[in-house]
């Protein structure tokens, strides 16, 4: 470190790492952007002018200027980039999935554990406004007992982009793509479900990898639907949860990801995270009449994230996400895969 400041390199500059790790760096304090891994220099020069660019990421991994290796590079180098970073010696971020299987996944985690440095996957929509929000009511109790937690996150897009994550091949397809936001906010609400019962499946013409996922999470009494899909033109459904005192319904995502597609600076104003349609609340009365109620807001701030990896390097306070949280994630994204392959329910220990 430079004093108090972690120096960051950064492998990729594609949507992942150039609207979401880049800025989140940049706007976070004791945190230097040093280098960025890119076979275009001047792509990344044109977004961030000053900026130290090498083509190989082993050329950072081993620069003892660098701490911190982010990894935003498509799914299927995660794991062996992460692992080369922690062999050189370098705490690791690596954007979500933490490796395109969970045997893949285990192995960067014991590369973490023999290395002695920091192993973190950017699970960033723990900090979304509506999650926030949801956990809130779930924690007071709000909504009773809770029967059924309903998690979307659909799309309209009828025409199959060119990009890796529509072409055919490991590490690409929705579930591996939105799915390990979907789980790991149902995680963090309830812990490991005892099985996992997925429909994935291809329904865009020219589709090569999944576009649609349906998996249902089976708890003691509790179900949690996790849905994604490319073909919903009314787009639009966020929660929908449902509980013995009353329902929680929201709609529109957190905002953050549309202000920093749009270049906006990470908390530069005051409504920066904040969720322009808070969701519906309905409270059941006594004699059982339904009435609407305020509903809980909260603002988002995936800031938290990198903060939160600095205080974890800099002073060893507890990691944002944890390694057993990466792989429990990871656990049932396998899950879902295997499910889905076999037609079954994959039961979980």
């Amino acid at each position: 470190m430079t004093g108090d400041t972690l120096r960051v390199a950064l492998v990729g500059h594609g949507l992942a790492g150039r609207v979401f790790h880049a800025p989140l760096i940049k706007a976070t304090t004791g945190l230097m952007l040093h280098t960025v891994v890119s076979s275009d220099a001047g792509k990344v020069h044109a977004d961030l002018p000053g900026v130290r660019v090498v083509a190989e990421p082993q050329a950072a991994f081993t620069d003892p200027a660098i701490d911190l290796v982010v990894i935003a590079s498509p799914n299927l180098t995660h794991a062996p980039l992460a692992i080369a970073a922690l062999q050189a010696g370098r705490h690791v971020v690596v954007d979500k999935p933490l490796a395109i299987d969970l045997a893949e996944a285990q192995s960067v985690a014991a590369a973490a554990r023999t290395s002695g440095r920091l192993l973190c996957v950017f699970h960033n929509r723990r900090w979304d406004a509506d999650f926030l929000a949801l956990r809130a009511l779930i924690h007071a109790g709000t909504l009773g007992d809770l029967a059924e937690v309903h998690s979307h996150f659909d799309r309209f897009r009828p025409t199959v982009p060119d990009r890796w994550r529509e072409r055919a091949g490991p590490g690409a397809g929705l579930w591996l793509d939105l799915g390990p936001h979907l789980v790991d906010q149902a995680l963090q609400l309830f812990g490991l479900p005892q099985a996992v019962q997925a429909d994935i499946a291809i329904q865009r013409a020219g589709a090569e990898v999944d576009d649609y996922v349906h998996v249902v999470l089976r708890y003691p009494r509790l179900r949690v639907v996790l849905h994604a899909g490319a073909l919903v033109p009314g787009a639009g459904l966020r929660f929908a949860v449902h509980g013995t005192r009353g329902s929680w319904l929201k709609h529109g995502l957190d905002p953050q990801e549309a202000a920093l597609r749009a270049g906006r600076v990470p908390g530069a104003s005051d409504d920066w995270g904040v969720d322009p349609a808070p969701g519906r609340l309905l409270r059941v009365d006594a004699d059982g009449t339904v009435r609407d109620a305020p509903s809980p807001t909260a603002a988002g701030d995936y800031r938290a994230f990198y903060a939160g990896i600095r205080d974890a390097i800099r002073e060893g306070a507890p990691q944002p996400v944890t390694v057993d949280e990466a792989l429990d994630v990871m656990r049932v994204l396998q899950a879902g895969i295997d499910s889905a392959a076999n037609g079954c329910v994959v039961a979980l220990d």
